[in-house]
């Protein structure tokens, strides 16, 4: 039976569908906001797997090109890979809703939202996570939810819920806010410049709207919800749990203080290790070691939380306000354009900038429009920052932390106008113990300034944590910051604030409880702002300008501006000119509809050498101005020279010297370049020139060396009387030393 809701939120209708489409499914949702679709499913494995300490879950969103009226781009004409924006939305959907399924489910879940249908006006990712939830929440598997997200932009200082594309490109705050009815779980977005104030409205506003959304989901569970499958309790209990625990725990107490993250690790084995001994008969058994394992979590678990709440203490022994010990440098690599090396602790990325060529833009083709990006940032996370074995490549996680510090250092990043360089900037995780995303925002700050690229301020960034007692965000609690893996994995929050020293410019946030109050998340931004403000202090004190001039081996690039009316003329018929000068200078030339001319060269001379040869292209020839020019084409009448490219002139034999001359070839030899001064534009458009040697600075024929004029005009004064200097439409010829002029009337 097919089940319809309606209810409007935010000013848009929210439809959520179900018993129509993909009845096969254990659960499956059409959500529809005005011309965005996005069908929701979900679907679990036959089998259980009993005692797994993590939930099996997979979320593939996905994207159809058809849904904007699209054929895919590309050599192969369907929906391939999963983009990367797809797997951004994955994420933002998997986040909020992984920590609602119980582990003791133990199947695989696979949830699958795909968009079929956009508008291009509202984004359809917002309606994917509403989809996502709903289909599980109706479904037969067990979940502690409904959960939902909800956009919330700044837009001239006016909170907007759900804005449109068009809304979210002039706002001056974006962020994804996602919960259930208890309390926000995750927040995702990027600002500019925001203060805290405004961040804590933003999450106030959307944290009502998410409540609204849960409701619309428990009402169409009422209507269509199936019964939930069982979870697979363990019926396996731990041998000697008491003993071991009573062991090990006092000895852990001493371990988990340990110095550094691999003597901590070496020390915990250690004890982990002489307890496995003692009851290795016992733990023979897969399952029993498993218990084991999970016992020895749950002490480390107590003992760094009791640590920090009781004695304010944390497993490396700093307070819960400090900061590990920060180096800057920067240029650490000869060749590339920029380059920084940022260690906070045991965390450390090397951070290289590229400066490229409009050509070198990321393309983005998918059902937003096709989009063109000059700022790109790249995270890779090699096994052997974490001291392990395992596969290079780009996974899930290394796209998020990316996009994460992406966004940070984005606000911040010059506008092409301003500085017209494709920038690359790539973060190499050397080391982790905390935050490598944030380490990355840091290290790209210095490698862009030192590269020169002249950011509006700088950026850093600071991961903050939170512990609470009893995991009741209403009960004790401390904020730590610049928390270490430990406190992450073992912590009730993950909050990452990046921003300059004026305001917030990015911001992520996953909680693990229930919820936080709006008192944890004001004390949450006020001790990240005097964190990120003690990291920026120490960044300005190695580079807080960018140098002033940008390494030799990045292009050189120059722009100017040329009249729109001549853009044809500077591209030629097919891209003839364009791609004659690119050929002739090794120069890259793009032009814009608004007649703004780039042009990238490897070294200063070869740009300027093109920039004075489009400036030719495009400029009118001046009477009276010399030009310096090339001989194209020699003719028994005289030589053509090219002026300004693309614009030739005849330089008459008459006016190549002050002797007599027989020959052209005599003076000129096609290739030469010459000097010349334009003497004439005639009727027809046509360039009359002299050879500057053959005149004086005013242009005059040398006394008793008189020529014919283009329309057979006279000769000049030679030897007191005045002859006519050849036929009409030919060039007269220069008058002999003994007087006679035009005597060799000549044609072309």
């Amino acid at each position: 039976m097919m089940h319809r809701i309606t209810k409007e939120i935010a000013g848009k209708a929210i439809i959520l569908e179900t018993g129509r489409i993909a009845k096969q499914a254990a659960g499956a949702v059409f959500a529809q906001c005005e011309g965005s679709v996005v069908i929701a499913t979900v679907c679990t494995s036959d089998e259980s797997v009993e005692g797994l300490d993590y939930v099996p879950l997979t979320v593939d969103y996905n994207e159809k090109y058809y849904a904007a009226g699209k054929i895919p781009g590309g050599f192969l004409k369907r929906e391939a890979r999963p983009k990367d924006k797809e797997i951004l939305v994955s994420r933002l959907i998997d986040r909020p809703m992984r920590p609602l399924f119980e582990k003791s489910f133990g199947r695989e879940i696979q949830v699958v939202p795909t968009t079929v249908s956009t508008d291009q006006v509202n984004p359809p990712d917002i309606l994917a996570i509403v989809a996502a939830s709903a289909a599980v929440h109706i479904s037969n598997v067990p979940f502690n939810g409904p959960a939902a997200g909800v956009r919330v932009c700044q837009v001239e200082g006016e909170m907007i819920v759900n804005p449109t594309y068009e809304q979210i490109e002039k706002s001056t705050l974006e962020i994804v806010v996602a919960g259930t009815k208890d309390g926000i779980t995750m927040v995702e977005g990027g600002a500019k410049e925001v203060d805290e104030q405004t961040m804590l409205q933003a999450l106030e506003i959307g944290k009502k709207v998410v409540v609204e959304l849960c409701e619309l989901q428990d009402e169409l569970r009422s209507l269509a919800g199936k019964e939930k499958l069982p979870l697979t309790e363990s019926k396996i209990i731990l041998e000697n749990a008491q003993a071991i625990r009573d062991e090990a725990y006092p000895l852990l107490e001493v371990a988990c203080f340990t110095e550094g993250k691999f003597g901590r690790h070496d020390a915990v084995h250690k004890v982990k290790a002489d307890i496995a001994d003692k009851y290795a008969e016992q733990l023979a058994d897969a399952d029993q070691k498993k218990l084991f394992d999970a016992l020895f979590e749950d002490m480390q678990y107590t003992i760094l939380r009791n640590s920090i709440l009781d004695k304010g203490k944390r497993v490396d022994g700093r307070g819960t306000e400090d900061i590990r010990p920060i180096t800057c440098e920067v240029g650490v690599l000869p060749r590339v354009h920029g380059s920084a090396l940022f260690t906070r602790g045991e965390t450390q990325a090397l951070a290289v900038t590229t400066l490229g060529t409009v050509l070198d833009e990321q393309v983005l083709d998918d059902i937003e429009g096709d989009k063109r990006e000059h700022f790109m940032l790249h995270y890779n996370f090699p096994p052997y920052s974490v001291g392990e074995v395992g596969r290079l490549g780009t996974g899930r996680r290394e796209i998020g932390h990316g996009n994460l510090a992406h966004r940070a250092l984005e606000a911040m990043v010059p506008s092409k106008q301003d500085f017209p360089y494709t920038i690359r900037v790539v973060s190499e995780i050397m080391e982790s113990n905390g935050s490598s995303s944030m380490a990355s925002v840091c290290g790209g700050t210095l490698s862009m300034l030192y590269a020169g690229v002249p950011m509006k301020k700088p950026v850093a960034g600071i991961a903050m944590g939170l512990i609470t007692e009893s995991n009741k965000p209403d009960t004790r609690y401390a904020v730590l910051s610049d928390i270490l893996g430990d406190e992450d994995h073992l912590g009730d929050m993950d909050f990452k604030v990046c921003g300059t020293a004026d305001g917030i410019t990015g911001f992520q946030m996953d909680i693990k409880i229930a919820g936080v109050s709006l008192e944890i998340m004001t004390k949450a931004l006020e001790q990240a702002k005097r964190g990120r403000l003690h990291i920026l202090s120490i960044m300005n004190a190695t580079l807080s300008k960018p140098s002033e001039t940008i390494s030799e081996d990045a292009p050189k690039i120059l722009t100017m501006k040329i009249d729109t009316d001549k853009i044809g003329a500077l591209i030629g018929p097919g891209g003839k000119n364009i791609k004659a000068l690119s050929e002739q200078y090794n120069v890259k030339i793009n032009t814009d509809n608004d007649g703004t001319v780039t042009i990238y060269a490897k070294n200063t001379k070869e740009a300027g050498e093109t920039r004075d040869a489009i400036t030719g292209i495009v400029a009118n020839p001046e009477v009276g101005k010399i030009y310096n020019g090339k001989v194209m084409r020699i003719m028994e009448f005289g030589a053509f020279v090219e002026i300004l490219p693309g614009k030739e002139g005849l330089v008459h034999i008459s006016k190549l010297s002050r002797e007599h001359v027989l020959q052209v070839t005599d003076v000129l030899k096609e290739g030469q370049e010459v000097p010349v001064k334009l003497m004439e534009v005639d009727k027809m458009g046509r360039l009359n020139l002299s050879y500057i040697d053959a005149i004086d600075p005013d242009g005059a024929p040398p006394p008793g060396e008189g020529y014919g004029s283009r329309e057979g005009g006279y000769g000049g004064r030679g030897g007191g009387d005045r002859d006519r200097g050849g036929r009409s439409g030919g060039y007269g010829s220069r008058g002999g030393r003994d007087g006679r002029s035009g005597d060799r009337p000549r044609r072309y």
